[in-house]
């Protein structure tokens, strides 16, 4: 299979026209469907429905497309590194990271980054937590910003604590809850409660069922979406009590967020592999320690 085949049959999927495509591509027409149809042969599928008078893609040519796409997407992506790499370019950085907790430091931080490394192609991937770990492990990311997950040790990343956040009851604006300066996690017995589903972050979730068992109850647990978001829009319908970090700022007046007491808290963390030599990893994380303790200096004179 050729690459260029595969941008023909983009270019042909797109326009959904074999005479449009051509025109695109630079190509006879003829040409063009000969090369779609050996594509179709080396597959085995067919990729092209020419039955109408408009040709439409089948379920496997909507599947190859979307494919594509990403194909293509990172053999520019490679390009771009190789010619930035021959310009003098000095490495890249892929950082990993999870949104709400990052928000407040991590554009800063990456503005500081790249005015000291300015020859550095920097990456970013928002994932889940366990994804994020992953790709470390597996070397797709150079750095991720995450969640402790519970194989963590297994993975033999390092990993620095970069700061802990407190668990709070996410409730409606009209909740009594809400004039309240705390919650105790006994208030949440038996009350409708919403956590983020486990598989996006395991941490989190099972950080929250131990500060219930402590307070003496199980959870009565109503929903587990996938999205953090998706706990606000269930708090704001009056679903149900959300549990969520602090950094999880509700989009309307409608929510509010209360503090649970005795204090849980969940840590974000920055973890990268010892075993790359990647003298950008070493900069950031370089540039991370220095901000991690500016901070210390800054909460000492702050108390």
């Amino acid at each position: 299979m050729e690459l260029r085949h595969l941008k023909y049959f983009q270019a042909v999927a797109e326009e959904l026209s074999f005479s449009r495509a051509a025109k695109r591509l630079h190509i006879a027409q003829p040409a063009l469907s000969r090369s779609m149809q050996q594509l179709e042969s080396e597959m085995g599928v067919t990729l092209i429905d020419r039955s109408r008078r408009a040709i439409q893609l089948t379920a496997s040519g909507e599947v190859l497309l979307r494919d594509c796409l990403v194909l293509f997407e990172r053999v520019d992506d490679t390009v771009r590194r190789v010619r930035h790499a021959a310009s003098g370019g000095t490495g890249e950085l892929r950082l990993g990271y999870i949104g709400p907790p990052t928000k407040l430091f991590l554009a800063p931080l990456l503005r500081q980054f790249r005015e000291s490394n300015p020859g550095v192609i920097v990456s970013l991937e928002e994932r889940t937590p366990e994804r994020v770990w992953e790709m470390v492990a597996k070397g797709r990311l150079s750095i991720g910003l995450t969640r402790p997950v519970l194989a963590h040790e297994a993975l033999g990343l390092e990993s620095l604590e970069l700061f802990e956040e407190t668990l709070c009851a996410a409730v409606p604006a009209h909740h009594p809850f809400a004039e309240k300066d705390s919650v105790s996690w006994g208030d949440l017995a038996d009350r409708p409660l919403i956590l983020l589903a486990r598989r996006e972050g395991a941490g989190s979730h099972d950080a929250i069922l131990a500060a219930c068992r402590r307070a003496g109850f199980a959870p009565r647990i109503v929903h587990t979406p996938s999205v953090i978001g998706t706990i606000l829009r269930y708090v704001e319908f009056g679903d149900g009590v959300g549990v969520v970090p602090e950094s999880i700022t509700p989009e309307s007046d409608e929510v509010c967020l209360v503090p649970l007491t005795p204090r849980a808290t969940i840590p974000l963390v920055m973890v990268w592999s010892s075993d790359q030599n990647n003298p950008a990893v070493e900069a950031f994380c370089g540039l991370v320690r220095d901000w991690l303790m500016n901070q210390k200096l800054l909460a000492k004179k702050g108390g």
